[in-house]
């Protein structure tokens, strides 16, 4: 038995949606160890297990996780000289932002106010204003049976929220970024968190926006055209502020905000003909 495995535990605790039910396993990993440890109790006992960071991007169901959550808690930080920064994947990935971008470091600008891990963002290429998580990355050590690999950037394919990390097995445990020295980053990024402020629902308990935006048009623009903004289910509301976020109001479950999900995407297509595709990982 794991020295530090828990029963029963809510992931409405690890969730920025404060939503779900609980799991029947819950691990957390202060190191790969744990990881690999955790990874390996759950094959030898014929469970599901799914690796979370700061649960950002994810709606967890009501009825909890029948399985084991590994909570990757990993949060070293290297400052190398010259830019490069190596960093574990449980580190917060606005304050990898805000850190960098302080001591005059460009690239991850956008970081700020992302409440995301360092592997969450990679594994959904997360980004905004133009940068993306892919752009500043060198090299992504990835934990596969029981070992740690090192893949380069060009190795990797990414794309808009996409990265080749959702098509296979691994965790995601460290990487390296190459910033440029830039002594107006930190302005920069103070004007692209007060905008982000200004037209999101900051405050609110969300998983960020909702759907990809479609090939030259905006999800929330097409959500808000259609009639949908500050609609509501139970708890779960498209947000009056920003209609590509869904947030909870007070109470929401997961089966409200799905219901919100298939009403906006059944409605875009009929009004718009345009097939909006989550970018929420629904668990």
């Amino acid at each position: 038995m794991l020295p530090y495995l828990q029963k029963n535990v809510p992931l409405s605790s690890y969730s920025t949606f404060g939503i779900g039910g609980e799991a029947s396993f819950f691990l957390p990993c202060k190191t790969i160890d744990d990881l690999a440890g955790g990874m390996s109790w759950a094959e030898e006992n014929g469970i599901i297990s799914l690796v979370i960071g700061h649960g950002s991007n994810c709606l967890f169901p009501d009825q909890g996780f029948p399985g084991l959550i590994l909570h990757n808690e990993l949060v070293s930080f290297e400052d190398q000289g010259s830019g490069f920064f190596v960093v574990e994947a449980g580190y917060s990935f606005s304050l990898l932002g805000v850190q960098t971008c302080r001591e005059g470091w460009s690239g991850l600008e956008f970081a700020a106010g992302i409440p995301g891990s360092v592997g969450g963002a990679i594994f959904m290429n997360a980004g905004a204003h133009g940068q993306e998580t892919s752009l500043p990355l060198r090299f992504v050590e990835v934990l596969e049976h029981g070992k740690v690999q090192r893949i380069p950037r060009q190795e990797i394919r990414f794309g808009y929220r996409f990265s080749s990390f959702q098509e296979k097995k691994g965790i995601i445990v460290r990487a390296g970024f190459q910033l440029q020295k830039d002594d107006a980053s930190y302005s920069r990024q103070l004007q692209m968190l007060e905008q982000r402020k200004k037209t999101q629902p900051y405050r609110e308990s969300s998983a960020g926006c909702v759907f990809r935006n479609p090939p030259g048009c905006s999800a929330g623009k097409l959500i808000e055209e259609v009639g949908l903004k500050g609609t509501r289910i139970g708890g779960a509301e498209i947000s009056p502020m920003h209609a590509n976020f869904i947030v909870n109001s007070g109470g929401a479950t997961s089966a409200q905000v799905k219901q919100l999900i298939d009403l906006v995407q059944s409605t875009v297509l009929e009004k718009r003909n345009v097939r909006l595709q989550c970018e929420v990982r629904l668990i």
